[in-house]
């Protein structure tokens, strides 16, 4: 997979799933503009690439704002002459029982996770087809848009949306030869899921996914350059699950009671 030259926008990139696919993307040769509302991991982890000889400057920002999402397409266009990748993965995790959600929390978790993709889509789009050379859209849905989860009804049902997003985009932008694709993570070891149930997050999830480990972010990144690569022009529209096997039985982990 060649991505010499080739230029990409990774939202919610500062750790996890977010700065592995902008690294690994760093290391076949793209550029990165690494965007996170964390400036000091923005940076941080900006920091981090080029000292592995990759090309990459931060941003820091909520990929939630309409306005800040121009702004980065502004600033990719300006700084690096184009725009060929765009990767929405900002987003946030808030557990909590159907029946005591509240709106403002409802709120918080669609501004990003769904107007945050979306605008990024819409504005990216545009931009890739004003070049006249096609490009390609990443999405991060989740298992949890497919099965049920305790406690994660509000957030599921946002990923639902993206893989419905990711399908109807797919069609939509086809035409323009920019390809609309989803990755579904299941379980995932990250800084922020160590931290879960007091670091008994990835002993459930041995014990209840078939290859008997949880991903690390390494196996959703390696799903996402495939994804993003040249030689993937034909799909579009699709969601892959990258989990272990996990939806294909579904046994529920202890319900956290954890807010993220």
């Amino acid at each position: 997979m060649n991505f010499n030259n080739k230029v990409a926008i990774v939202t919610g990139a500062g750790i996890g799933i977010g700065f592995e696919i902008a690294q690994q993307l760093a290391k076949q040769g793209a550029i990165i503009l690494l965007n996170d509302q964390d400036e000091q991991a923005a940076i941080a982890a900006a920091a981090k690439i080029r000292g592995l000889g990759g090309r990459c400057q931060a941003t820091v920002g909520d990929a939630g704002e309409v306005g800040y999402i121009q702004e980065m397409i502004n600033e990719a266009v300006e700084t690096f002459g184009r725009l060929d990748l765009a990767i929405a993965n900002a987003g946030i995790t808030t557990y909590g029982d159907f029946l005591d959600y509240t709106p403002d929390r409802f709120q918080q978790l669609i501004n990003l996770n769904l107007r945050g993709t979306f605008f990024l889509i819409q504005k990216a789009a545009k931009q890739m087809i004003s070049q006249g050379q096609g490009g390609r859209i990443l999405l991060m849905s989740s298992v949890t848009g497919h099965q049920y989860h305790p406690e994660l009804t509000a957030y599921g049902m946002s990923k639902a949306a993206i893989r419905f997003l990711a399908k109807t985009l797919g069609v939509e932008l086809a035409p323009y030869g920019i390809t609309v694709n989803a990755i579904s993570p299941g379980a995932t070891l990250t800084e922020r899921t160590s931290a879960i149930d007091g670091g008994d997050f990835s002993r459930q999830w041995e014990q209840i996914t078939p290859t008997k480990r949880p991903a690390d972010t390494q196996d959703i990144a390696h799903a996402a350059l495939f994804l993003l690569a040249p030689q993937s022009s034909q799909i579009t529209g699709q969601t892959l699950i990258v989990d272990g096997g996990w939806t294909a039985t579904s046994p529920p982990p202890v319900p956290t009671n954890t807010t993220t």
